[in-house]
């Protein structure tokens, strides 16, 4: 048997690793892993919707797609698909897809409180109704998935309140943000026609809406020319979850690059299209409170935005307030509901709303 010095051993090994890291890199740079099964798994789960960015992080990882929403259109629908979709869904509603208008994407879900109603003189209470908006980029996104849905249901339903989960057409169903903000309006005008049905006070409405869904919510909220276009009361309050458009002209510019085309996409080219789009802009005296939760982490500095929205909403004699949040743009979303002061604060916001939506908090 050949006798290899110590010396010599040590730069064997050395050798023999650097010749394996060679291979692994070859093989991790190869078509084979570009276009193979094991890229296809790691995307799945650097897609997740549990990381901090949530959905923000998918619009603007390149290995998801191009930059247009067609490009992340397919490739959110590919993951959805795949093995790890499971995962990424939320709790059965108690109704499913009910339809509220003509559109595919137009269908929400209900939730049922599942705390026993107690009966008045006037017969039985109803429900506060939380109705949420899911986010996406206005690109992609499902009211089905767990971040949307999971931790808020478990949280509240079991006080008393009714939720219910909203669907909307997309970019690639040839809906800009405007369209958009209509369909979310036609939704909440049919909720407020036909909540009575299913045991929820369509006098008691709170929409919340993360992302392009906070966006959304608070365009409804602020203008009451497109509530009243489409046949949508006022509700009660509006909690606006890490919007990145309360003012879209002042952020088009601060979009980065990976989501400039998707914004563009989204509110057009020309001012007067994004000024008809911003919450900021179409604010009047019709609207309701409104709550801008908002990371302090993102480089497009949405508190900012927020502020800017509550002062005005408060000079107009409407309450507003931001709470900055030192939380990635999707831990505000689907850590909302969990035990803490993170969701403890937002209760505070919807407590000040409505007198039984304070006593059912406080349960």
């Amino acid at each position: 048997m050949m006798h290899i010095p110590k010396k010599g051993k040590y730069l064997f090994i050395f050798i023999l690793a650097g010749f394996y890291f060679l291979s692994a890199s070859a093989f991790f740079a190869s078509d084979v892993f570009a276009d193979g099964w094991l890229k296809g798994k790691i995307i799945e789960r650097r897609s997740s919707i549990d990381r901090e960015g949530g959905l923000l992080d998918f619009l603007g990882d390149p290995d998801t797609g191009g930059n247009s929403c067609a490009e992340k259109d397919q490739a959110f629908k590919k993951i959805m698909s795949g093995s790890l979709s499971k995962k990424m869904y939320g709790p059965g509603a108690d109704i499913e897809n009910i339809p509220y208008g003509p559109g595919e994407l137009e269908t929400l879900d209900v939730f049922y409180p599942t705390k026993k109603k107690s009966t008045g003189d006037t017969g039985p209470v109803l429900a506060p109704v939380i109705f949420m908006v899911h986010g996406g980029g206005w690109c992609i996104g499902n009211k089905d998935m767990r971040s949307v849905t999971e931790e808020k249901v478990n949280r509240w339903t079991p006080k008393g309140f009714m939720f219910i989960s909203v669907n909307y057409p997309m970019i690639t169903d040839g809906s800009m943000a405007v369209a958009q903000a209509e369909s979310v309006a036609k939704a909440l005008a049919y909720v407020q026609a036909n909540a009575k049905k299913w045991g929820g006070d369509p006098d008691r409405i709170i929409m919340m809406g993360h992302s392009a869904g906070a966006h959304l919510v608070s365009l409804v909220n602020a203008d009451s020319k497109l509530r009243n276009r489409i046949g949508a009361e006022k509700v009660i309050g509006t909690i606006s979850l890490d919007s990145g458009a309360v003012n879209v002209p002042k952020q088009m510019p601060l979009a980065v690059n990976v989501l400039k085309n998707i914004y563009k996409e989204a509110f057009g080219t020309s001012e007067k299209e994004w000024i008809a789009a911003s919450p900021y802009h179409q604010l009047d005296k019709q609207a309701g409170p409104w709550l801008g939760v908002c990371s302090t982490m993102r480089p497009d500095k949405p508190c900012e935005q927020a502020e800017e929205y509550a002062e005005k909403s408060r000079s107009l004699g409407i309450e507003a307030s931001v709470l900055k949040q030192r939380k990635g743009h999707g831990s505000i979303n689907s850590k909302l509901g969990t035990p803490g002061r993170y969701t403890k604060a937002v209760e505070k916001f919807m407590a000040s709303l409505d007198p039984v939506v304070k006593d059912l908090l406080e349960k």
